[in-house]
């Protein structure tokens, strides 16, 4: 599938996706969803790729929210179809097996807040700016914001945000946890790539073991996560790149991981 909203790129272990509709901020609308979602599916395929970064084009924007010219021509019926779409495009990412890393490079309000959200971790630009401002508009965020921005900086927090509409700069998302560091603008995609690098480096059927692990964990109670983490512990135990670390290990030299989910 050719794309004309996303770019995508894939070398060393690492797939970056970069939005790509600068003139419109980069906002969502259907056609960049759908080549979102396919660009997904065809990294799910790739078993060379551990680690997935997201990006924005033109320096102004990550995603500045769903495309308004097209949300104001919706009916209910319409509405719920698109929020649909984006909840599956923003769900298939968070459920992605391998590490994703938002380098949020300018505005990521509404929709482009939420994509931020269903990332395994944020770094921010300092020129950042984060929010879920849906409600200036008379509706409220529909691609998970509601239930996604509670879970990761707490339900008084989450509705501040979303009952005032108001902006947060890079800083205060850092303080609330939605951004877990912030760097000048020159600074993002390096800093982003050398721990993409570092993350690259690692057994695929661990990174995945731990991302899954940690997700149904925070869904279960501490005995059932417990389980969990023991049988993933077990199934990585019996994994090529499990033998080739503790072997590594033993031999006193760099591990060379070169495992797949299949292998």
């Amino acid at each position: 599938m050719a794309y004309s909203s996303i770019d995508l790129s894939c070398g060393d272990g690492i797939a970056t996706l970069t939005f790509n509709r600068p003139k419109a901020l980069n906002a969502l609308n259907t056609t960049l969803l759908e080549e979102f979602t396919d660009a997904l599916n065809s990294i799910k395929k790739d078993e060379s790729i551990r680690v997935l970064i997201l990006t924005g084009a033109g320096g102004k924007a990550f995603v500045a929210g769903a495309d308004i010219t097209e949300i104001a021509t919706l009916s209910p019926l319409g509405a719920k179809k698109f929020a649909q779409n984006g909840q599956d495009a923003i769900s298939t990412l968070q459920e992605l097996a391998i590490p994703v890393i938002a380098a949020v490079n300018g505005y990521a309000l509404g929709g482009g807040c939420e994509m931020a959200l269903a990332c395994d971790f944020v770094y921010a630009s300092e020129k950042a700016v984060f929010g879920l401002p849906e409600i200036t508009l008379g509706v409220i965020p529909g691609f998970g914001g509601t239930q996604r921005l509670p879970r990761l900086i707490g339900a008084n927090r989450a509705k501040e945000m979303i009952f005032t509409g108001k902006h947060l700069t890079a800083a205060e998302a850092k303080e609330f946890g939605l951004a877990n560091k912030v760097f000048a603008p020159e600074e993002l995609l390096p800093a982003v790539l050398e721990v993409a690098k570092l993350i690259a480096t690692k057994g695929k059927a661990s990174l995945c073991a731990a991302k899954q692990t940690i997700g149904q964990g925070l869904n279960a109670d501490l005995a059932t996560g417990l389980s969990i983490e023991r049988d993933a512990f077990a199934l990585c135990l019996a994994s090529p790149d499990a033998k080739e670390g503790t072997g590594a290990f033993l031999e006193k030299r760099k591990p060379v991981f070169t495992g797949g989910l299949n292998s």
